[in-house]
């Protein structure tokens, strides 16, 4: 909270029949209420028809309260028990009214194609706004005649994307020797094209990556740097991808900071969004719903440079940010 999250979107393991982890994350989704909205997805981390009884695990902890379907069709045994996964999931999503979250394709097989078949369902079901496919990894290997049509599927579905640079740029490519691939999705492509693109963090402190700081600022300039988006007008592209483009994903009510939202925002010691990311800004106040809920002392260095008397401080000025 301190590092300016309002919101998160975390998926949560429901492969354990017990649905222990699921119980676990609805406790803490209640206990940080007052001060973060926490959406859960619901996963099963092993494939929903690989897995003994996974389709009625993951049903059973929507029935429980998780808000978002989610999937990993790459993890089947097969492609088409993949495809089959996609219809289900969102078929049961259309069913109860609910976003779908699908881990998608986090694979460096350029045949790794199931983007296509959720894109696809989500038109034939009428799910436009309400899906996103979240990494994508395999489109950075894959042909570019095959991508030139599958970018423009992906935006008249509605579909969004979420790249997580710090993960992606970390596990993809480890299969090869040299030249190695950077392993992230199409993110200047797919913005191009009209595709609501997010970024995330993806894992913060697990077993594949323990380096995490929750620093969505520290996203944004990994992610701009593996994207080769350092252009004035890529750099603030990389900002929003972080703060609206993810709010949008996740269908957050009221954000913003015009009249009439909910007055929940960040003031960041920069000038503006590409100083904030430069800087790995100090969050100095955060709100939520009009309530101060966090404050950080701004950075400031004292310089004592021999020869000059007295201290020279150096503060950046402050600018508000989503």
């Amino acid at each position: 909270m301190a590092k300016g999250l309002l919101a998160i979107r975390s998926h949560v393991d429901t492969s354990d029949p017990s649905l222990l982890p699921v119980r676990a994350m609805l406790e803490v989704k209640s206990r940080v209420a007052p001060y973060l909205d926490l959406q859960l997805v619901a996963f099963p981390q092993d494939g929903v028809l690989r897995t003994k009884g996974g389709l009625d695990n993951l049903t059973r902890a929507l029935n429980l309260g998780v808000d978002v379907v989610g999937g990993i069709p790459h993890f089947e045994r097969t492609s088409e028990q993949g495809a089959q996964s996609v219809k289900l999931l969102c078929e049961l999503a259309a069913e109860r009214g609910l976003p779908v979250d699908m881990h998608c394709d986090e694979s460096d097989d350029p045949l790794s194609r199931h983007i296509e078949t959720l894109a696809y369902e989500t038109q034939r079901l009428g799910l436009q706004g309400r899906v996103n496919g979240s990494h994508l990894t395999s489109m950075h290997s894959m042909d570019n005649y095959y991508v030139s049509k599958l970018i423009p599927l992906i935006a008249e579905a509605g579909v969004s994307a979420v790249a997580n640079p710090l993960i992606n740029i970390t596990l993809q490519g480890r299969h090869d020797t040299y030249p190695k691939r950077r392993g992230m999705t199409r993110v200047p492509e797919l913005m191009a094209a009209g595709v609501t693109v997010a970024f995330g963090h993806d894992c913060v402190m697990d077993p594949w990556y323990s380096l995490g700081s929750g620093d969505m600022l520290e996203v944004a300039h990994m992610g701009l740097h593996v994207a080769q988006m350092t252009s004035q007008a890529g750099m603030r592209q990389c900002f929003d991808a972080v703060t609206v483009n993810a709010a949008q994903v996740m269908g957050l009510a009221g954000y913003g900071i015009e009249k009439g939202r909910d007055a929940s925002f960040v003031l960041l010691q920069a000038r503006d969004p590409v100083e904030a990311i430069r800087l790995r800004a100090t969050r100095l106040k955060v709100w939520r719903q009009g309530k101060l809920l966090a404050q950080t002392a701004p950075t400031e260095a004292q310089l004592s440079l021999p020869g000059r008397p007295g201290s020279t401080a150096f503060m950046p000025p402050r600018a508000a940010g989503g």
